[in-house]
């Protein structure tokens, strides 16, 4: 190999945050600010089986030169800090390797576990690969509103890895819960930098005050602080980590085993690691589902052929009266077209996008939060297509307290017989 064909020092930022804080807006934030002539790559981990957050990702970029040379991956099938270091390092070898980009950045789930993924990264092989600069981690002013976040140990865990904390989505909360926001961070980790979010509907916070009522400002001083807010958080992209620094410090403690160099990780491995997910074989045939259940959370994703249309309203509201649904993602046929969700429990975002090979859905429930009579009785569609499920799913059956078969029945049920598409 020679030397020019080594790779070293490539700027690497890690993105991470709480499920549906809003990490895939500020990646996009981040990625609009590419220079033209730079190529990026991004990383992104589903914690579910089925890639979407690639395709969200890649449908909201234009067709802009600033947009172009950026290469995102996915690693999909659970959360890369809860498996080997195998696939974290295939994927990030692979797209060093085949696109060369001037930048990385890493999105994991948002199940993820930051300090063993801080500790992965922080191994002797990545030490001459990758440059770490600053973990940028995205906190939820609304999650942060509610007990069930804040007293939960994987939420605090985003917080306390930090360099810098993102805070979107604040724009209800008065001068006063945003001091005892900035408190609460500071008993958990004082050093982190503090940048408050800014998007394109968000009013403009006035730092200054000490009143209870709602600021605004006008479009002038709206576009200066975006602009100052792109800044600021563009700069972090060129800082490097202190958290990754103590992660390193720490390991070298450690009695640990190295493993091979990350350059030479470059044969064939059995885990889906891109957005090719049609040629693995456990998902080769349409229809396909599964079902899981990790971290006390009901897991199902479906892949679907692309001439089913499904009706979108009546689609929509099946999704939102799952139970206590945390996440729901999809790039599906409708009959207003082929539409992209992104749903949080605090956002609903419904984008127009182009046709795609497949349709596909992901949604994550509490687990427990499910009962047989939380339906009602289902006597419509029953000569349905079934839908293909894995040995794993039939042997883990017993874990989900969700019929599965159900939904199933309910989500083919919205499907609009080919008889009657325009």
């Amino acid at each position: 190999m020679s030397p020019s064909s080594i790779i070293q020092n490539i700027p690497c930022t890690l993105v991470t945050g709480f499920l549906g804080c809003g990490k895939t807006t500020v990646i996009n934030q981040l990625l609009s600010t590419k220079p033209n002539n730079e190529r990026w790559a991004l990383l992104i981990n589903e914690f579910g089986r089925i890639g979407i957050d690639g395709a969200l990702l890649a449908s909201s970029q234009t067709a802009g030169d600033t947009h172009n040379n950026i290469a995102i991956r996915e690693v999909s099938g659970g959360c890369i800090c809860c498996t080997s270091q195998l696939p974290l390092q295939i994927a990030i070898s692979r797209l060093l390797s085949e696109h060369r980009p001037q930048r990385l950045i890493i999105e994991p789930t948002g199940l993820a576990h930051p300090r063993e993924l801080l500790r992965q990264l922080s191994e002797p092989h990545w030490q001459t690969a990758l440059s770490m600069q600053a973990v940028i981690t995205v906190l939820s002013g609304v999650q942060w509103q509610q007990e069930k976040y804040r007293s939960h140990d994987g939420f605090q865990a985003h917080v306390r890895d930090a360099d810098v904390l993102v805070i979107n989505r604040y724009e209800q909360l008065s001068a006063t819960y945003r001091q005892d926001l900035q408190q609460w961070i500071a008993a958990l980790n004082k050093q982190a930098k503090i940048i408050w979010a800014m998007a394109d509907s968000q009013t403009a916070p006035d730092f200054q005050t000490t009143s209870d009522s709602k600021i605004t400002a006008d479009s002038s001083d709206f576009i200066q602080l975006s602009n100052t807010y792109l800044s600021e958080l563009t700069a972090q992209l060129t800082k490097p980590s202190n958290a990754i620094s103590k992660q390193r410090t720490a390991n070298m403690t450690e009695s640990r085993v190295s493993l091979t160099p990350a350059n030479s990780l470059m044969s064939s491995a059995s885990i889906n690691t891109n957005n090719d997910i049609e040629t693995s074989s456990s998902t080769s045939e349409l229809p396909y589902r599964y079902h899981d259940e990790q971290q006390g959370m009901l897991l199902a994703g479906w892949r679907l052929p692309p001439h089913w249309v499904f009706n979108a309203n009546d689609l929509q509201q099946w999704l939102l009266q799952l139970p206590n649904w945390q996440r729901i993602k999809g790039i599906v046929n409708t009959s207003d077209g082929w539409l992209q969700l992104n749903f949080t429990p605090d956002s609903l975002t419904i984008n127009e996008t182009s046709a795609q090979i497949d349709s596909r859905l992901e949604i994550i429930l509490l687990a427990g939060s499910y009962n047989k009579s939380d339906n009602k009785s289902d006597n419509k569609n029953e000569a349905v297509t079934t839908v293909k499920r894995t040995k794993v799913e039939l042997n883990n059956e017993h874990q989900s307290s969700i019929e599965w078969e159900r939904c199933d029945r309910e989500l083919m049920a919205l499907v609009i017989p080919s008889n009657n598409q325009k």
